[in-house]
């Protein structure tokens, strides 16, 4: 009998088993091997939602609710809501979890920072939430204003680290200014800030950022095996869809690429369709001449496909739209904040007479100075529509916050 087949096959399925096999450990995973011992004795509110899981799925909540040495008394929900069943924008109420009879408290509601009745009974407030690295995510909001109100009311605070899915070395974009501060603009970092939730708390802590420069008692559970070069995928971990529109790890390079145009409510960045972030379309547009004009610009790492398509619902549902899909091969090439300037500069040369921002109304080029943190933006590239005009206002701030948050880097 020849055993080769079955040899070969064993050694397949060995390999598959270690592909899969995570080689990171989030924070949760770490805390959980110490036997929670900074949690002992302490009365714990979590701010989380359906991302806070273990390699095998399982949730932060149940982990730390079903544990007998943690004294979990109170959920907190992010934008989504504790269990991600609220849609992008829509304000999520305080109410209690069905599954643990625990208070769910909001802070996308009424108030975007816990009270001061919301931490009475709270000693230490634990944060596990998947970001994606980008400033406009909101979030790392509630992350910074939930640390102000542990500051203000003597509640410990405590981060879960997570993978960056854009990794640890990227940054990009301009420090949102001081009159632009908004939910998607919370604190003076880049748009693409390159550091883990953990790295984040720890820099905002320790450089004044946070309200009034209030610091509160921080403690970060880091990491193990994450490596600043990682891709999400190469970590292992199951990645859950951080949000309706972000369902995949890929989706966080997309929404960089994408989702500040998105904010002009002219051009469709597929929000509605089944590949959200990944294609730029609008009704007008010639796709197969756009499509060979955007390939002409021969940037390396990414190729542009003609598509028409009708969205499924959102503000274009039912209408056919035209345009270019998105497809990203080789991200370490690119400067994806750039992809949606040049997209207006090659639309712009094809439909001089459909300029986005000229047809977007009042509010929706104060959501767009809002998202990237300035209005400098938007006038200098109306002008000519030209990427070249911004490149440089785009890039001012990086090479000093990639300096100064260096000295926050819990990983190599």
């Amino acid at each position: 009998m020849n055993r080769l087949p079955h040899i070969l096959a064993s050694v397949l399925l060995a390999q598959s088993l270690i592909a899969q096999t995570p080689v990171v450990k989030t924070g949760i995973e770490v805390l959980r091997e110490k036997g929670f011992d900074i949690l002992h004795g302490r009365r714990v509110g979590l701010v989380t939602n359906p991302t806070g899981v273990d390699s095998k799925l399982n949730s932060t909540i149940g982990i730390l609710h079903s544990s007998t040495v943690v004294n979990l008394v109170a959920l907190f929900g992010p934008e989504h809501g504790v269990r991600g069943d609220q849609a992008a924008g829509d304000k999520v109420e305080t109410c209690k979890d069905e599954e643990t009879q625990l208070p769910v408290y909001s802070l996308y509601g009424k108030t975007r920072k816990p009270t001061q009745e919301m931490l009475k009974n709270v000693d230490v407030l634990v944060y596990d939430i998947q970001d994606i690295g980008c400033r406009s995510y909101t979030f790392i909001s509630t992350m910074g204003l939930a640390m102000e109100a542990a500051a203000e009311n003597s509640v410990e605070f405590v981060v879960l680290d997570r993978p960056n899915p854009l990794g640890g070395e990227r940054v990009e974009g301009n420090i949102g200014e001081k009159q632009f501060v908004s939910f998607v603009s919370q604190f003076p970092i880049p748009y693409v800030y390159g550091l883990t939730c953990g790295e984040l708390a720890t820099m905002l802590n320790e450089e004044g950022m946070l309200k009034n420069g209030v610091k509160c008692r921080l403690t970060v559970v880091p990491m193990k095996g994450w490596k600043r070069t990682m891709t999400f995928e190469q970590t292992g971990l199951p990645w859950v869809p951080t949000s309706p529109h972000i369902p995949t790890s890929a989706s966080a390079m997309y929404t960089v690429g994408t989702g500040i145009i998105g904010e002009l409510g002219v051009i469709s960045e597929g929000v509605g369709y089944t590949t959200p972030f990944q294609v730029l379309a609008a009704p007008w547009i010639n796709p197969v001449r756009l499509a060979d004009k955007l390939n002409a610009l021969k940037l390396e790492g990414i190729l542009f496909r003609p598509l028409t398509f009708r969205p499924f619902y959102g503000r274009w549902k039912d209408s056919t739209l035209r345009g270019v899909q998105l497809h990203i091969t080789d991200p370490s090439q690119l400067n994806l904040m750039s992809l949606q300037f040049l997209f207006m500069q090659a639309h712009n040369e094809l439909h001089q007479d459909k300029n986005p921002f000229l047809m977007a109304d009042a509010a929706r080029l104060k959501a767009f100075d809002n998202v990237i943190g300035t209005d400098e933006i938007r006038k200098r590239f109306v002008k000519r529509m030209k990427y070249e005009d911004i490149r440089d206002y785009l890039q001012k701030d990086v090479d000093a916050f990639r300096q100064k948050s260096r000295q926050y880097w819990l990983y190599r």
